[in-house]
């Protein structure tokens, strides 16, 4: 049985690195998928799904559901590991509501925990516009990214705490702090 953890935050909230780091710590039983990293990997690839997924996040918006959706599943089939860590996902109350129906009908995968890594607007545009990746670190792409990010939060909250599932964690905090907490909070679910 597949464990899975979906880490959510803001853009620059940290949640990529949090579970990269999670992962490599334990990597004898964690695996870490960023949703964000798979789709760049698609984009860096030139393949026509990649131009097709460059139209969207060159501009910081969502790619079409199925693409997403696939990417995840496919990367939690294909994994080694019991458990997985996915981060950037669920973005919107669509792929929320898409992948709990899938979830209902796999036996072999169970939504362990929902972590919400939570930081202020200001530590986000910080560091996001800080990192200088590419196009989506430009002011006006980060503050389409927090609009896209925020619109649906709140139904997702509700939605994951309604299902017991939801867990907040500073991101405000140093990084060897958030890996800690949320690392102590990973191993006891599995």
């Amino acid at each position: 049985m597949k464990k899975l953890f979906l880490i959510i935050g803001a853009p620059g909230s940290g949640k990529t690195t949090d579970a990269e780091r999670i992962a490599s710590r334990n990597s004898d039983k964690i695996a870490h998928y960023s949703t964000g990293n798979l789709l760049r990997d698609e984009v860096t690839s030139g393949s026509v799904l990649g131009e097709l997924i460059n139209s969207f996040v060159s501009k910081g918006l969502l790619c079409p559901l199925d693409i997403v959706i696939n990417t995840v599943i496919k990367a939690i089939k294909n994994s080694s590991h019991d458990v997985i860590l996915i981060d950037g996902f669920p973005r919107s109350e669509e792929q929320m509501n898409s992948l709990d129906q899938i979830l209902l009908n796999e036996t072999d995968i169970v939504l362990s925990s929902v972590i919400e890594v939570v930081v202020s607007e200001k530590t986000a545009q910080d560091r996001v516009l800080g990192r200088a990746r590419g196009d989506d670190d430009k002011i006006e792409v980060f503050n389409n990214r927090m609009r896209v990010y925020i619109e649906p939060l709140i139904a997702i909250q509700n939605f994951y705490e309604n299902k017991n599932l939801l867990k907040k964690i500073s991101g405000e905090a140093s990084i060897n702090e958030i890996v800690a907490e949320m690392t102590t909070f990973i191993l006891l679910k599995i």
